[in-house]
């Protein structure tokens, strides 16, 4: 009769992980709003978090609007400033998709212009909703589409998603495992100089305070207060 071992701690890990990423809804960052118009309007922006190399996919539904004229741009956080995409006069459903540059967030701006012959007065009352889904990552990924490329089954199909999500997992920790070292040779790194600050302050002061009896010393002795 056969007997069948323990199964591998790191399989067994990868299984629960993966129950739970089953048993877990997906996140989703959708948001619905209304924008006023302006002449010269502020950009409204939504951030996201986002890793280096991810896959973003936004996706604006614009609600109708007479004298609007709906402009997107997504930018992200970095040092470099990253301008992605920029559209002017988006209308109705606009799906735009980017990979990131870099580590940060990622910020869909949105600014929604006064056009034509408005008065003020009817100006300030011109506003549009705005329907905004932003997927990053595995949640970006179009599995239906590969499925059908690929003629997966609706179990291959889901394993697919569950190994783009674990991914995603192992790459987040070793984010947080690169930035908790980031923050450890940091740490050691001020600590060294605020030691060697130390250690030159007490030098110092120990050097003026010999300087200062020999000075007092010599001042003394050409006073003849002391021999």
């Amino acid at each position: 009769m056969a007997r069948f071992g323990p199964l591998p701690t790191s399989l067994l890990a990868l299984s629960f992980l993966g129950l739970l990423l089953l048993c877990s809804p997906p996140e989703t960052s959708a948001i619905k709003f209304s924008m006023s118009a302006s002449r010269y309007p502020n950009a409204k922006c939504i951030w996201n978090t986002a890793h280096e190399n991810q896959l973003v996919i936004v996706t604006a539904n614009v609600g109708k609007g007479q004298n609007q004229r709906m402009d997107i741009e997504i930018v992200d956080s970095s040092s470099s400033k990253n301008v992605y995409l920029s559209k002017k006069g988006i209308k109705g459903e606009t799906r735009l998709a980017i990979t990131t540059h870099a580590e940060g967030e990622v910020g869909v701006c949105l600014k929604n212009y006064v056009e034509g012959d408005v008065s003020s007065d009817q100006a300030s009352k011109l506003t549009r909703i705005v329907d905004l889904d932003v997927d990053i990552g595995a949640d970006a990924v179009d599995y239906n589409a590969i499925a059908n490329q690929e003629s997966l089954s609706g179990l291959e199909t889901e394993m697919r998603k569950i190994e783009g999500q674990l991914k995603e997992v192992i790459d987040e920790m070793n984010y947080l495992k690169n930035r908790e070292e980031r923050f450890t040779q940091t740490n050691i790194s001020t600590n060294d100089r605020v030691q060697g600050f130390a250690w030159f302050t007490i030098c110092a002061l120990t050097a003026l305070g010999v300087w200062q009896i020999f000075h007092l010393r010599a001042y003394f002795k050409r006073k003849y207060l002391i021999d």
